[in-house]
């Protein structure tokens, strides 16, 4: 046995996956961005945010293509919300409006899951979001998008089917708190870091799923994946 061999490919395999492409393995937080588009704001009679409203998901909650979306035996409505996921490239805090956009690494399109029974209650009683927002499988994401990918963060469509039926669809331009200001906002209260995520809000039509449903979203022709359902 070529124990130098070996020790040089998991030396190999290590720094492979400490490059921005493996952020869903090395992500240490997720934050998002809740009523952050318009027509949310506008469906559900609410008064526009003056700062953005941002909740914290665990990184056991990232998933990736290839993994089942579980619904928790303890929820009775889970929800697929579609985003723009910012993915965080270097390290910083306080950062301005100006200069945030320099701290982004790439995109990614992604799924913010929410178990709109427990959310309601919490956001009735007062209480954290955590659980509701956090469970595992909750995060579903792609692959990296470069920034060169993206022309325009805040000209994006965003789709979602369930079964081939399309629900859910809305463009980034309709953000109430666009990429720079999301970034600049998070970072006064806590450092980002490389792999981080920032999920920015998703548009109006947010729907329950259930066992056996089948999610494809996408950014426009851009990028799409897909996931199943089932229940836990």
């Amino acid at each position: 046995m070529n124990l130098g061999r070996i020790a040089g490919q998991t030396f190999i395999r290590r720094a492979m996956s400490t490059g921005l492409e493996s952020f869903a393995v090395n992500s240490k937080k997720i934050l998002g961005a809740a009523l952050n588009y318009m027509d949310i704001v506008r469906e559900r009679n609410v008064p526009v945010p003056k700062d953005p409203v941002v909740f914290l998901k665990p990184s056991t909650s990232l998933i990736q293509e290839g993994q089942d979306i579980v619904i928790p035996k303890v929820f009775t409505k889970v929800a697929h919300e579609v985003e723009l996921g910012v993915v965080i490239g270097k390290k910083c805090k306080n950062v301005s409006r100006d200069e945030a956009l320099s701290f982004i690494g790439g995109y990614c399109l992604a799924l913010d899951m929410t178990a709109q029974c427990d959310l309601g209650e919490a956001r009735k009683n007062g209480h954290p979001w955590s659980l509701g927002k956090g469970f595992d499988t909750s995060t579903p994401v792609s692959r990296l998008l470069k920034p060169e990918e993206i022309a325009d963060p805040h000209n994006l469509d965003l789709w979602l089917k369930v079964n081939d039926k399309l629900v859910q669809e809305g463009n980034t331009a309709d953000l109430i708190f666009n990429v720079a200001d999301l970034i600049s906002f998070c970072s006064k209260y806590m450092t980002l870091e490389p792999n981080d995520i920032i999920l920015t809000g998703t548009p109006k039509n947010s729907l329950p799923v259930k066992n056996g449903d089948v999610i494809e979203c996408g950014i426009g022709k851009l990028i799409k994946m897909k996931f199943n359902c089932k229940d836990e």
